[in-house]
């Protein structure tokens, strides 16, 4: 009985979790025994999202390794369970992340590209609140101007390991500006990843876009994986003509006619 009741729980919280990020979700009509993703539309982000907020909802410590075993919702809490019954152990030390620290005079200001960092929340979210609406959807697909504070975290807290984001930053009189930033995630296979970028309208055309995703495709070589893709509005004709220059081919996308994927090999 005491089972039965904890897997309702953790049901009850996994749906919480999938309707908070993708709210389009009707989860009564979910099958429980098939593959997730294929019943939800959930990116890679969307992905590690759900991952994060179960891990923090429920207490327990999801490896990366174990992602396979979240496909259902049945998998899913059966999983849950067995992890909540175990203690949370310390977080094991990621491997040292060997990302790029570099500096570029760009109109004769020096742009530091670096590795994103926890504290930098608050720089964040003024690039964002700073960034055109029209910018804002092309990176989010969404209008709002403000982030939540869980989704700055997101977005700043990341491992640099299966979420590599690198921030390229002037300095200012008072502190660092935000004036593009480049990420990644990783897939469930270990073996693709998935990348955004967006970069401030006063420095779009001089180069920095060009700085960011040529290094983190060098990282995402250098990690071993195989392909990096990126989903870009059939509209943003600038980012599509972009990532042809930078070796992207273009695929539609069968889920959606107003998208375009870009996919490059990188081994």
């Amino acid at each position: 009985m005491r089972d039965t009741m904890e897997n309702e729980e953790i049901r009850q919280a996994v749906q919480a979790t999938i309707e908070a990020i993708a709210p389009e979700a009707e989860f009564a009509r979910l099958r429980p025994d098939a593959p997730l993703r294929e019943q939800v539309d959930l990116d890679s982000m969307d992905w590690l999202n759900v991952v994060a907020a179960l891990n923090e909802r429920l207490e327990v410590d999801i490896p990366e390794s174990d992602y396979v075993r979240l496909a259902t919702l049945d998998s899913m809490v059966a999983y849950l369970a067995s992890r909540r019954a175990r203690p949370r152990t310390a977080a094991s030390p990621a491997r040292p992340a060997s990302l790029p620290i570099a500096s570029h005079w760009i109109r004769g200001t020096l742009v530091h590209v670096r590795p994103i960092r926890p504290d930098d929340m608050p720089m964040e979210a003024d690039f964002v609140r700073h960034l055109s609406s029209d910018a804002r959807y092309k990176r989010f697909m969404l209008t709002l101007r403000e982030l939540s504070p869980e989704k700055l975290k997101y977005l700043t807290d990341v491992d640099q390991v299966s979420h590599v984001a690198l921030v390229a930053t002037v300095a200012g009189r008072e502190r660092e500006t935000e004036v593009g930033v480049a990420r990644y995630i990783v897939d469930p296979s270990g073996s693709n990843c998935e990348f955004a970028i967006a970069v401030d309208d006063a420095w779009q055309g001089c180069g920095v876009a060009g700085i960011l995703m040529q290094a983190l495709i060098d990282a995402a070589r250098s990690r071993g994986l195989a392909t990096m893709e990126g989903i870009v509005l059939r509209t943003n004709t600038r980012m599509l003509a972009f990532s042809r220059r930078l070796g992207f081919e273009m695929r539609p996308d069968p889920d959606d006619r107003e998208t375009v994927r870009v996919v490059r090999r990188l081994s």
